[in-house]
């Protein structure tokens, strides 16, 4: 399986719908398994800041192959990874909001990346979207 224009589509507006439904104003972003760019939106008052973010998110979590809130566990002083954050020009994101996307099969086909709420409001968005496409018919 792959993600699709569609499903890439339907991930960002299930994303954004989730963050209205909480109260906040988000950047979501869909990256394929390499970290490449698939899709972005935003709502118009979320923060300027939340467009890089969402993206290096997505970006983090597709080339790590884990959310970005368990490879910040990974990268606290004296931990495995520590330092790992400072690679990639500074696009590692090292909290969460970042979440790889798995097909059938569990293969990375791609991750969601959402910026704009907390930690915790960051992935709930992310996790509907991706809860939302399995019932579709994908698997995360």
């Amino acid at each position: 399986m792959i993600l699709n224009e569609e499903i890439v589509k339907q991930m960002l507006q299930d994303a954004l719908d989730h963050g209205t439904g909480i109260g906040i104003p988000i950047s979501v972003a869909v990256t394929d398994a390499a970290g490449h760019l698939l899709g972005f939106s935003r709502h118009i008052n979320a923060e300027i800041v939340s467009i890089t973010l969402a993206q290096d998110k997505a970006f983090t979590a597709a080339v790590n192959r884990i959310s970005t809130a368990e490879l910040g566990k990974l990268c606290q002083p004296g931990a495995e990874l520590y330092g790992l954050q400072n690679n990639l020009g500074g696009r590692m994101v090292i909290f969460g909001g970042g979440i790889p996307i798995r097909d059938r099969e569990g293969m990375l086909i791609g991750a969601i990346g959402v910026s704009g709420g907390t930690c915790e409001q960051d992935i709930a968005c992310g996790q509907f979207a991706i809860a939302k496409a399995i019932e579709r018919g994908m698997k995360s």
